[in-house]
């Protein structure tokens, strides 16, 4: 391949704008198979390869596209599936031009690796062809291990420790297992077929799923143990709301995120009355925060039937933590950005209905804890935006239930969990945790890589209480 063609990347297919807007369809439609070994030519495999360094799970990112590369796609999948369990998600949802491409050498002078895109089409192969189970591990040690959450972070330790071999047992407290990744990310971004295809894979090794299990109100973390699990991973992401705590906030058509999207995505209110579930989108809809749900609660509220939608955020494009990829698809579908603004107070009619928000503009000081430039109010720069909805995403907090219900589990502040970062272990013996309950609301692959790291400190406590085990057999 010549220089300049490696430049580029190969552009990931998706469906028009024009018809996009109309329905919840995946707008992504992956690359072919001819797509993917053209992309995967322009890998270099480099001696010492930087975007591994980027992968939070771990994936040996050459060793897969050069099995693309040679069209061995069945070899391609055994790779990464070795350290991914979740790939068809990772895929779609990872932001990887801030993780693995971004360490890729070939971003320096043009376009990084398109891994994700890769990662996608090994996934979807493999969908597609049939499902291939690792095996258990031969060297059992058949600890058994409760898992609590089956989001991203309980999903990727429930199948670590099922390919090392130990009985698991995941308790979800919805009616459907995915976590966030049902609850929280659109169809037209992530079909749920998808989700479900990855637990099933999940199922496969082993994993017994038990849902409608709310562990806090069923049954304690302690109790866990007296039913005989040796060891507790706790990922129970973070999903409670944080509100503006501002005047009107009270007010008719006024959502959270959380509430708009699980109507929206686990209760399917976009396929009302086929589903039972009704949502009222108004004309004009504003929505408050920059993160990936935000862009997702506008690109839902326009596929409802929303004429003018607005995402307000308090700082600069430049801050905002979506993906660049979700900004472009909302700007291609016509969705407006209002920079440097925050809501103030909000507006309401006769009825209790919000029609208007009052907003102030901002500017932009010194960096605060984040990183980013701290937003400063600009004194009397107040203004008033028409508006018949507001959602609000500006965040989430862990669900208090297990850390009220579990002695000697140390908490912080904000309500997450306290843990060892190198190994996911909390105060309390033989619990562990990962993901958004310890972070706080963060990216999919990160909780997947708290998941791992977690999974991989159970399995060398499993092992050392059968080796003391065994010692004490034989005396």
């Amino acid at each position: 391949m010549d220089k300049e063609k490696r430049k580029h990347a190969v552009p990931m297919p998706k469906q028009k704008v024009e018809d996009r807007i109309h329905h919840f369809n995946e707008v992504a439609l992956g690359y072919s198979a001819e797509q993917a070994v053209t992309e995967a030519q322009r890998c270099i495999q480099c001696p010492k390869p930087e975007c591994i360094q980027g992968c939070p799970v771990e994936v040996d990112i050459p060793a897969f596209i050069k099995e693309i590369r040679e069209k061995n796609f069945d070899e391609a999948v055994r790779r990464i599936k070795e350290d991914n369990s979740l790939p068809a998600i990772c895929g779609r949802v990872c932001p990887q031009e801030t993780q693995c491409q971004k360490f890729c050498v070939l971003g320096k002078k043009g376009e990084p690796m398109a891994i994700g895109r890769l990662e996608r089409f090994v996934a979807d192969y493999e969908r597609q062809k049939g499902v291939a189970v690792q095996p258990r591990s031969k060297s059992s040690t058949r600890g058994k291990v409760a898992v609590v959450g089956s989001g991203p972070a309980g999903l990727t330790a429930a199948a670590d420790l099922a390919k090392l071999g130990h009985e698991v047992v995941i308790f979800e407290a919805l009616h459907a297992p995915g976590g966030v990744l049902v609850y929280g990310i659109p169809e037209f971004r992530l079909p749920k077929k998808i989700v479900q295809a990855e637990v099933d894979y999940i199922k496969k090794l082993g994993v017994d799923v038990k849902n409608d299990h709310m562990i806090g109100r069923l049954h304690t973390i302690d109790e866990l143990f007296e039913r005989g699990f040796d060891a507790l991973f706790i990922g129970t992401g973070a999903g409670l709301p944080r509100f503006m705590k501002i005047p009107g906030e009270n007010s008719g058509g006024i959502y959270s995120a959380n509430e708009f999207l699980i109507r929206v995505n686990l209760m399917k209110a976009y396929m009302f009355p086929e589903y039972d579930t009704p949502i009222r989108v108004g004309k004009k809809v504003a929505v408050i925060g920059g993160g990936n749900s935000a862009m997702d609660s506008a690109r839902s509220a326009l596929r409802l039937g929303a004429e003018e939608i607005w995402i307000v955020y308090r700082r600069s494009r430049k801050e905002m933590p979506t993906r660049i990829e979700e900004v472009e698809n909302a700007e291609e579908e016509g969705i407006k950005f209002k920079f440097l603004a925050t809501p103030v107070r909000f507006l309401g009619d006769e009825s209790g209905w919000v029609k208007g928000m009052e907003c102030i503009s901002m500017r932009l000081g010194e960096p605060d804890e984040s990183g980013r430039r701290r937003p400063i109010p600009i004194e009397d720069s107040e203004f008033v935006m028409d508006v018949d909805t507001v959602v609000i995403a500006i965040g989430q907090t862990p669900n208090p239930m297990i850390q009220r219900t579990t002695k000697g589990l140390k908490t912080t502040r904000w309500g997450t969990i306290v843990v060892n970062e190198r190994t996911g272990k909390t105060s309390k013996k033989g619990v562990y945790a990962g993901g958004d309950v310890v972070s706080g609301a963060a990216t999919v692959i990160s909780a997947m890589g708290a998941g791992k790291r977690a999974a991989r400190s159970i399995h060398k406590l499993l092992m050392r209480k059968k080796k003391h085990a065994q010692s004490l057999r034989r005396k």
